[in-house]
């Protein structure tokens, strides 16, 4: 009887043998780590990332009174790169790397920078050549001109002269809507923000279109509130992003870890009170409150799985 128990036992116990080894084997292999690739390989193997910032975008990535670049996406893309050192293993380092609205997608393209982290607008055509983080904040071109101005509309501007910055979708939305209510505008594109705000001061231009958030910051770094207007009506909506490069998973994986743990944490909103609404570390002061846009996206985020 107990041979017979013994043969019995042994003939149920090999199956469950199997199957807990299958199961010991599926573990191990679920456990090993995943190959690297992209972006990720690259900063495991250099120990760094490079970031593309702004000279002037004030307050999204601008340079402090010892010419090192701030603002709030550069604290964005700060969480991003200590998000992708623990990805990779290792404390990461910055390399940092200027660029412009005309030169920023190359510079991403082309492998230049990793990251470019300043005030540059998230839409479907540029997501054809690149890829970016989940919204960031939310602007919209309006038009920056002298106090006691006639301009207050854009049908104000017909036979006007106005300055944008090149490469960005302000000069785009002047353009569109020259041709499309025949107003004969003249655009000068400007190779950068405190470029374009230059032309305008030295009376170069009627007026100067840009995001409203980045003409509200030249009137406060100056101190000229008092001598410029920023009109009403917005002439298109831009969502910001950080952007990276198209093609590249992990990478793009980790970004959106990063952004959206700084949004589900609280932590983007600290962000903003800091850079928007606080007196800034070069002592400016924009006053701006969140737009109910970006309270939006917020409050639709939902937490990231553990």
């Amino acid at each position: 009887m107990s041979s017979t128990r013994a043969r019995l036992g042994r003939t149920l116990w090999r199956p469950i043998m199997a199957l807990c080894l299958a199961i010991s084997a599926g573990l191990a292999f679920a456990q090993e780590p995943i190959a690297l690739s992209g972006t990720l390989k690259k900063a495991k193997e250099t120990g760094a990332l490079t970031i593309g910032y702004r000279e002037s975008s004030l307050p999204f990535s601008y340079l402090n009174q010892i010419r090192r670049p701030i603002g709030y996406s550069i604290e964005i893309c700060k969480a991003i790169v200590q998000t992708a050192g623990n990805e990779v293993g290792r404390e990461l380092a910055i390399n940092w790397v200027p660029v412009t609205s005309e030169t920023r997608m190359e510079a991403m393209t082309s492998g230049k920078i990793d990251l470019e982290c300043g005030s540059t607008t998230r839409n479907a055509e540029r997501q054809q050549r690149v890829s970016f983080s989940p919204v960031i904040f939310v602007a919209g071109t309006k038009l920056l001109v002298p106090h006691g101005s006639p301009i207050r509309t854009f049908r104000d501007l017909k036979g006007k002269t106005v300055v944008a910055t090149a490469g960005t979708t302000n000069a785009d939305a002047i353009e569109r809507l020259s041709t499309r209510f025949n107003l004969g505008i003249t655009l000068i594109r400007a190779r950068d923000h405190a470029d374009a705000f230059e032309v305008l001061r030295h009376g170069g231009a009627d007026a100067y279109a840009g995001d409203d958030v980045l003409l509200y910051g030249f009137l406060a770094k100056y101190g000229l509130g008092k001598k410029y207007d920023v009109t009403r009506d917005f002439l298109s909506y831009d969502p910001y992003g950080i952007m990276l490069r198209k093609d590249d998973p992990q990478f793009a994986t980790v970004v959106d870890k990063a952004v959206r743990d700084l949004i589900t944490t609280g932590e983007l909103e600290r962000l903003y009170k800091q850079w928007f609404v606080d007196r800034l570390p070069t002592g400016e002061r924009l006053g701006i409150p969140m737009s109910s846009q970006l309270e939006d996206i917020i409050a639709s985020t939902p937490q990231q799985p553990d």
